[in-house]
């Protein structure tokens, strides 16, 4: 039985018409390159269940002052082709990673332990675990550098930070194996088709079911909870050792988001035509531009001009939005807790390579850090990865134990993004969890 304190599931994987009627908006996450490449999903009928994925012309674009863009495309070497001075740079790089991905992925995906690949695997950590700013040195141009430090805010870390590099590694990888594509109808047709799945293998969903004790839950013999530390202290906290709870309570949260969405007459006029085709852009500039946006978020100060990440879903699925219009999505990074209004700072970076973008606005919605909270009480802050991603939190999340996914107590286990592999839309965390529970409790081995 699942339980779900909201009443529609989701969570991240929610969509709505948040700007006007005919607009359908992602609430959270938006463009899904992990959905599309976890070893999870893939080995369930999720097609069968109304899922489909759709793939933009371009994956990823990178625009630059001078009205040019880097593109992720599908093709390694074509992706390559468009870094000139930089396209044995760029292969080198990532020719290993998208090889040996096949071999490494059920790792990479894993909490820490000895792979089955250990060449592979260590090859990728080498890369993995170095900062992204180490890693950008691998490059001569300002583009390629530039191309890069867009893939690196994903990890929400500082760029000068050990271990900055792996999220931008894994999400380039997926890109070169499998795309970067969208949930048709919204992410929320992703949640709908994990539900309806569950259901047809007689599983049974519960909403408007909020559990803020575990007494009010049915007897069961093993529970997973998809929260947090903080909420996991709150619920059970008398159920876990003292020793258990003192880790938690350690647990480093990251960066706060603010989020925007736009309901739009046309699409956004990148001066970089390609851009146009991307569904997915990132918007900062240079390298050192965006690493400075992201020092100074951390320390708790916002940028003038922060790095964004935009997802242009209606270009590839254009139900999203009545015919002829469109929609965008939108975020940077803010402190944590932030209630200041970043809406006019992100529209600047969006105006700055695509001008008159404002003209297009028909209506707009934004979420700070207390309203995202609101709407989903795992994001602590704004935090929308479950805890901060340092060379830490990466591999021993959220406390050092037998097994991340175990809790103090042999009857409660954590399944969230705050344990391995982290933030994301891949259903890994719930997969190990629930593999751990079944052989804890039941000697069952999968």
């Amino acid at each position: 039985m699942i339980l779900e304190a909201k009443s529609l599931i989701g969570g991240g994987l929610r969509s709505a018409e948040i700007t006007l009627p005919g607009f359908t908006h992602d609430l959270c996450s938006a463009i899904h390159p992990l959905a599309a490449a976890s070893p999870f999903f893939l080995s369930l009928p999720l097609a069968e269940h109304g899922l489909k994925y759709i793939y933009p012309q371009t994956s990823l674009a990178h625009p630059f002052d001078d009205g040019t863009a880097l593109q992720l495309l599908h093709s390694l070497s074509e992706t390559a082709s468009t870094m000139k001075g930089d396209e044995q740079a760029y292969l080198r790089l990532m020719q290993p990673l998208v090889d040996s991905w096949a071999a490494i992925q059920d790792d990479v995906l894993a909490p820490l332990h000895f792979p089955r690949y250990p060449l592979d695997m260590a090859r990728f950590g080498w890369r993995a675990l170095s900062s992204a700013e180490q890693l950008s040195k691998r490059f001569k141009t300002e583009k390629a550098k530039g191309f890069w430090g867009g893939l690196a805010i994903h990890s929400q870390l500082p760029f000068h930070y050990l271990s900055s590099s792996a999220i931008g590694l894994v999400l380039l990888t997926a890109g070169h194996i499998r795309g970067w594509p969208m949930a048709a109808g919204g992410s929320q047709a992703i949640a709908n088709a994990l539900a309806s799945y569950f259901k047809s293998i007689g599983g049974k969903i519960e909403v408007e079911y909020p559990v803020n004790s575990l007494d009010t839950l049915p007897s069961a013999t093993v529970i997973l909870l998809d929260v947090t530390p903080v909420q996991l202290l709150k619920i059970a906290a008398e159920r876990l050792t003292p020793f258990y709870q003192r880790q938690l309570q350690k647990y480093r949260y990251g960066m706060g988001v603010f989020k925007m969405d736009w309901a739009l007459t046309e699409k956004i006029p990148f001066k970089a035509t390609s851009v146009q085709q991307a569904g997915t852009v990132h918007l900062g500039g240079t390298f050192e531009e965006m690493a400075a946006a992201e020092w100074e978020t951390w320390s708790g100060k916002h940028p003038i001009k922060p790095a964004v990440i935009l997802a242009q879903q209606s270009i590839a699925d254009p139900g999203r939005a009545p015919v002829g219009q469109h929609t965008a999505w939108a975020y940077c990074h803010v402190p944590a807790g932030s209630t200041v209004d970043m809406s006019k700072e992100i529209e600047n970076q969006i105006e700055r390579f695509a001008p008159d973008f404002r003209d297009t606005i028909l209506a707009r919605h934004s979420m700070n850090t207390v309203s995202l909270e609101a709407y989903n009480p795992n994001y602590i802050g704004g935090d929308i990865g479950g805890g901060a991603n340092n060379l830490s939190q990466l591999f021993i999340r959220p406390a050092l134990h037998s097994s991340p996914y175990r809790t103090s107590s042999p009857q409660i286990y954590l399944c969230s993004a705050s344990t391995p592999p982290g933030g994301g839309v891949h259903g890994m965390c719930g997969y190990h969890a629930a593999k751990r529970a079944l052989n804890d409790k039941f000697n069952i081995t999968l």
